[in-house]
C-alpha cells in the first residue's frame, strides 16, 4: 500500500501545478484498486495529515469522495521528497551492488 500511498500524493502534488484539480483520474479505478481501498487510503492520508481538501461522506448508499480543494500539507510534501530520495538511494545502491564484482 506504500506505493499506492505515493501514487495517490504523487497524483495532488502534480494536480497543485494546475488552477483545476484533475478530478475525472481521481479515481479508484485510475489507481487499478478497490473503491474500499482508495477510501480507506485516502482516510488514512486525511487522518496523517498528509493530504486536505478532501472529505469522506458516507449515507445510506455507501461512501464517497468530495473534493474541496484537494492539496497536499508540508507533512504530504517532506513525505513525497523523503521517498523520493530514499528511491533514488536504493536505485544507486542496486545500480553499485550490480556493477561489484562478488557483491
Amino acid at each position: 500500500n506504500f506505493k499506492l500511498i505515493f501514487r495517490i500524493l504523487k497524483y495532488i502534488e502534480t494536480c497543485m501545478e494546475y488552477e483545476e484539480f484533475d478530478d475525472d483520474n481521481f479515481t479508484a479505478s485510475h489507481f487499478g484498486v478497490s473503491k474500499a481501498l482508495f477510501l480507506n487510503i485516502l482516510q488514512t492520508l486525511l487522518e496523517a495529515g498528509y493530504i486536505s481538501g478532501i472529505k469522506i461522506v458516507t449515507d445510506k448508499c455507501g461512501s464517497d469522495i468530495v473534493l474541496i480543494n484537494p492539496h497536499l500539507t508540508l507533512a504530504g510534501m517532506e513525505y513525497l521528497a523523503d521517498n523520493t530520495m530514499m528511491k533514488k538511494t536504493y536505485k544507486l545502491l542496486k545500480g553499485i551492488k550490480d556493477i561489484t564484482p562478488g557483491a
